[in-house]
């Protein structure tokens, strides 16, 4: 295909697994090349059966690998160095076996286990019996690695060589490599989207104190709002992350700030505002705290208990009021009426951008690894996305964001 300007220099991990596809896994070993990547490759026992392993060392011009235990070189082991290694993993041809594998976390060949310790993207390019494709289990395993963020070049309709015509060959190597450099460049776009941008994002709950060892919360768990973190850190902001109580990892990159209250939060977020470019308020504040808090534990009485509950101040609504440069992202988790809701949230609050979601849709809103957002804008604009990972629900947030203000091209002229 020539020299491909982004997939030049770019390692791809090859993982391939059994089938008559297996033979397309050669000729895009040699265009992944041809473009300019660096492609080493992995084979399960069932597809040297198709295809020997030298055909692939030939090609790729590096060892291949098909032993977990046969380590080419002593001081590294190999799955590992190879997880580690890799800028973007392709599963091709991937049988039912492998996919169901990596859905059920089982390791126990080389191809499993290396993609089980990587952090690099995962592309899955399945390959069977069209009737197999439509299996219950495929189907449940397909939707299952979609959910941990796995992401699938799916198979054209065509020839099969069982003789049947439908969805299972393998996508055509030209395509995967054409997709392959069109991720790079998008990933280089992404990485300059928000350089030079103050970003403040808040995210997790509040705690609402009764006494030393009572308070009112809710169900967030803060995943949003670090997905969002990290999201703005890999598109090159500078970010701080405002957080009530969470258990989760503060992402690398990222000015930190832990507060409990809604209270806290208010001053937390008044205090960063004037110098940000963009406000992201996704934490799920407070709407009462209780009017009093008792310095000492309330002790357990006959009767009902009444606690009087005020007002906590609306952060989101006195940022849209004193907004001048900032855009003003909000997020609305609601449970029904979710795009009327939305506008209106819209327009109350002076935001610029509404985050949506119907918490109490299947794999959407809180302590989930996914989201189901729509994204609704100042003009009118309605995007629903599909459900995707939190972090890719992130950064599709801020690619939306980027259409509505002057972001794409700002770092270019500095």
């Amino acid at each position: 295909m020539g020299e491909s300007r982004m997939i030049k220099g770019k390692k791809v991990l090859l993982c391939v697994s059994g089938g008559i596809a297996v033979y397309k896994a050669a000729a895009l070993t040699s265009k992944l090349v041809q473009g300019g990547a660096e492609v080493k490759v992995i084979m399960t026992e069932s597809a040297q059966k198709f295809v020997a392993p030298l055909t692939f060392q030939a090609l790729s011009r590096q060892d291949v690998y098909w032993d977990t235990f046969d380590e080419k070189d002593s001081s590294k082991i190999a799955h590992i160095d190879l997880a580690d290694w890799a800028d973007l993993v392709l599963v091709a041809p991937a049988t039912a076996n492998i996919i169901g594998k990596l859905a059920n976390g089982i390791a126990d060949d080389m191809i499993s286990t290396t993609i089980l310790a990587t952090t690099a993207k995962v592309w899955i390019a399945p390959a069977m019996n069209v009737h197999m494709y439509d299996h219950p289990a495929v189907k449940r395993n397909i939707d299952t690695l979609f959910k941990f963020g796995y992401r699938f070049v799916e198979p054209s309709e065509g020839y099969l060589a069982c003789g049947y015509v439908g969805k299972g060959r393998l996508e055509e190597p030209e395509k995967v490599v054409e997709l392959v450099d069109h991720y790079f460049s998008a990933e280089v776009g992404e990485q300059k989207l928000l350089h030079g941008k103050k970003i403040v994002i808040t995210a997790g709950p509040t705690r609402e104190m009764v006494d030393p060892v009572r308070f009112f919360s809710n169900r967030s768990t803060g995943k949003m709002g670090f997905a969002l973190a990290e999201a703005a850190v890999s598109m090159g902001a500078d970010v701080m992350l405002i957080s009530g109580p969470s258990h989760l990892p503060i992402p690398e990159g990222v000015e930190f700030v832990s507060v409990t209250s809604a209270e806290e939060m208010y001053d937390a977020v008044q205090s960063a505002f004037s110098t940000a470019d963009i406000v992201v308020k996704s934490a799920a504040v407070a709407d009462y705290t209780p009017k009093e808090t008792y310095q000492d534990k309330l002790k357990k009485k006959d009767g009902n208990l009444v606690i009087e509950f005020e007002r906590t101040k609306d952060i989101l609504k006195s940022l849209g009021e004193r907004k001048t440069h900032q855009f003003l992202i909000g997020f609305a988790a609601e449970t029904t009426n979710v795009e009327q809701y939305a506008k209106a949230k819209l327009e109350k609050k002076r935001a610029d951008m509404i985050v949506a979601n119907n918490v109490k849709e299947n794999g959407s809103g809180f302590g989930t690894e996914t989201n189901r957002v729509s994204i609704v804008t100042k003009n009118g604009e309605v995007r629903n996305l599909p459900l995707l990972s939190k972090l890719d629900v992130a950064k599709e947030i801020f690619k939306e964001a980027a259409r509505h203000i002057d972001i794409g091209t700002s770092h270019e002229r500095s």
